[in-house]
């Protein structure tokens, strides 16, 4: 937020029709779904401080004139956990994705109750009651771009220290995210699942982004994989977005990566140590190609010492309590480059 100029207050209501009257656009009223979720109340949940009237007028005119490459711009408007992407305008429909929370989308088209967007590589129909439009939109917006580091080769070195004689920590393929540090001469520093490290300035791009939604195959009964893992994965993924603490176990206040694969497994019965290394180590080994469902997927850092674990959920993603900054969130299976699988639901 930005500085207060006065000590002059308006009450929260009143500020977003400012803000509305700012842009000369009406307020949008719509309904929708969501996934473990609690109502917002329109712009008074956004702007959860009060500023002087001036104040909002000029960060109502600031947002405006931003896109993010957004035509029309609609935001996950969720207390927690995701907004569902379902395959057509109706509950009973298909699920492709997930909005997380604060997460954006192109708004294509609205629907009676429902809004046909893209996001990422994802595109269907949400509920429109937990999303925001219009100048509300562009203003949660204004907060929640982030810097990231984009990948523009195959195989990137990521490296412990900023010269290339420094030992390579993992590679990351093209397209993947990287969360933003800091930039060095010919170095831009990055965080990879906490863990500081440096890629060359020459293969990446840095830009600021929003996040998007996510492509999620629900896994469904009687198509080749048991119960238990289809049940095991649908369960993980109830705790999408929660949040990362170092030595936590709770799937809802939070956990670290093993805790959260320890969280998991034990709601199924099966005990695990609280260490991502003796994890690796509390199953059968098994190669890339031979993964299912509710398998572990580990990686390691410069040294071949295994400091992180995933649940692989299938369609070649994987889902882990990764950092502080992003909790638990799903990425490709090869966001950073897997050192051991292994099975531990023997089924």
């Amino acid at each position: 937020m930005r500085h207060l100029k006065s000590k002059k207050k308006i009450a929260m209501v009143s500020a977003g029709l400012i803000c509305c009257l700012a842009l000369e656009q009406p307020l949008v009223v719509s309904a929708a779904e969501g996934t473990s979720i609690l109502q917002t109340a329109g712009v008074a949940s956004i702007l959860e401080t009060t500023l002087t009237t001036e104040e909002y007028k000029e960060r109502a005119q600031q947002a405006q004139g931003a896109s993010w490459g957004y035509t029309n711009i609609g935001i996950a408007n969720v207390e927690s956990g995701n907004l569902n992407v379902r395959e057509s305008p109706s509950t009973d429909s298909k699920l492709v994705g997930k909005m997380p929370k604060d997460s954006a989308c192109e708004v294509v088209e609205m629907l009676d109750g429902w809004a046909h967007i893209t996001s990422g590589e994802v595109e269907g129909y949400v509920s429109t009651e937990f999303l925001f439009t219009g100048p509300e939109a562009k203003i949660a917006a204004d907060d929640l771009v982030r810097t990231v580091v984009l990948v523009n080769t195959d195989g990137l070195n990521v490296r412990d220290e900023a010269n290339t004689e420094s030992a390579v920590l993992t590679q990351v393929p093209k397209g993947e995210e990287l969360e933003y540090v800091e930039t060095l001469e010919g170095w831009i520093k990055v965080s990879i699942d906490g863990e500081e490290a440096y890629v060359s300035s020459d293969f990446v791009t840095v830009e600021e982004r929003l996040d998007t939604a996510i492509t999620m195959t629900e896994l469904l009964y009687g198509q080749g994989i048991s119960d238990i893992r289809v049940e095991l994965v649908e369960y993980a993924k109830q705790f999408l977005g929660n949040p990362y603490v170092w030595g936590g176990t709770s799937l809802t206040k939070g956990a670290d990566c093993s805790g959260f694969v320890l969280s998991v497994f034990k709601k199924f019965g099966v005990h695990l140590s609280h260490h991502s290394g003796s994890q690796a180590k509390e199953g059968t080994k098994i190669s890339v190609s031979d993964l299912k469902p509710g398998d572990l997927i580990f990686y390691a850092n410069s040294s071949g010492t295994i400091n992180h674990v995933a649940i692989y959920i299938g369609n070649g993603q994987v889902i882990h309590a990764s950092s502080p900054k992003t909790g638990i969130k799903i990425s490709n299976y090869n966001y950073r480059t897997p050192i051991r699988c292994v099975r531990v639901l023997q089924d």
